[in-house]
């Protein structure tokens, strides 16, 4: 059975707190395990979701502030610790690459993972598999930032009733599937569209125009809101979100579900965030926990 599922490991900005760690994120998508921005904490806090190591198939980085990548060298030698027998795809600003030698050595360990180094320098995909497409897009935040943004493939729906009816079963739908066509019968004769989900990362940075081609149609947008809209000029000034700004996104480029994360510790009551994006964002919100695991919305008829 496939999963895709978001596995929050932490929600803190810049500083960890009492209830909040150091930011993380595993998106669980079939097969594949993308971990987002690990920071401190991380591998511990992996260890609590009930996830493992031996999940994780790439790694992606936004940018290299202490509070998105300081939880690199325990995950790296986690991954070693564990024989982890695949790959892992490290995805991080190529600006940065001396940060990203200095975490993934940053003690003495036995080196035993397969660790494939992928910076990334311009907008656009970075990686293809199974799972689509992984495309990363520069942010505006004051050091060099992206985001991602997970692209399945559109495909089709079978109808059980039209291959029923065309006599087609068992073994006959995969190579229906795989070739097109099976005994005169087309694909499009015993299915309809299906579209290909979305998922998108965003983290520190100001509104830009990559941030809506980020979340254009996503199903899923994780999103940070550090502030609310009262301390809409600090947002700016450090190269952040507000809650309504990241609302506002998620309304304008009809995204599904909306997580919100990476909370200032200025604030104490989580409710604001959500009050705040109901008021600009019309489908769901999560006001992402520590150790929550958010489901990707199931497809959506005619998606």
């Amino acid at each position: 059975m496939t999963v895709r599922e978001l596995i929050v490991l932490g929600t803190a900005s810049q500083v960890p707190t009492r209830q909040r760690n150091h930011n993380g994120y595993l998106l669980r998508w079939d097969g594949e395990g993308l971990l987002f921005d690990p920071g401190d904490g991380s591998q511990r806090q992996l260890l609590r979701s009930g996830a493992a190591a031996s999940d994780i198939t790439r790694i992606c980085i936004t940018h290299f502030h202490g509070d998105h990548c300081l939880g690199v060298p325990g995950i790296v030698q986690r991954l070693s610790l564990d024989r982890v027998p695949h790959t892992v795809h490290a995805h991080y600003p190529k600006s940065g690459a001396h940060f990203f030698e200095r975490l993934r050595y940053a003690s003495a360990f036995y080196d035993a993972a397969e660790i494939d180094e992928v910076p990334v320098e311009e907008d656009g995909e970075i990686a293809r598999g199974k799972f689509g497409r992984l495309e990363a897009y520069r942010l505006d935040h004051g050091i060099d930032s992206f985001g991602y943004r997970l692209v399945e493939p559109d495909g089709h729906r079978m109808l059980p009733e039209k291959l029923r009816e065309h006599g087609i079963g068992g073994p006959q739908v995969r190579t229906l599937q795989t070739e097109g066509e099976f005994n005169g019968v087309k694909l499009q004769d015993v299915s309809e569209p299906r579209k290909g989900q979305r998922f998108a990362f965003v983290m520190d940075t100001r509104l830009c125009d990559n941030v809506f081609e980020l979340a254009d149609n996503a199903d899923m947008l994780v999103i940070e809101s550090t502030y609310l809209a009262r301390d809409t000029k600090l947002a700016g000034d450090h190269g952040h979100l507000t809650a309504q700004q990241a609302a506002r996104v998620a309304q304008d480029c009809r995204v599904r579900k909306l997580v919100l994360t990476h909370f200032s510790q200025r604030y104490d009551d989580p409710a604001e965030f959500h009050a705040e994006a109901a008021a600009e964002f019309d489908g769901e919100i999560v006001i992402a926990k520590d150790l929550d695991r958010v489901p990707v919305p199931k497809r959506a008829t005619g998606r």
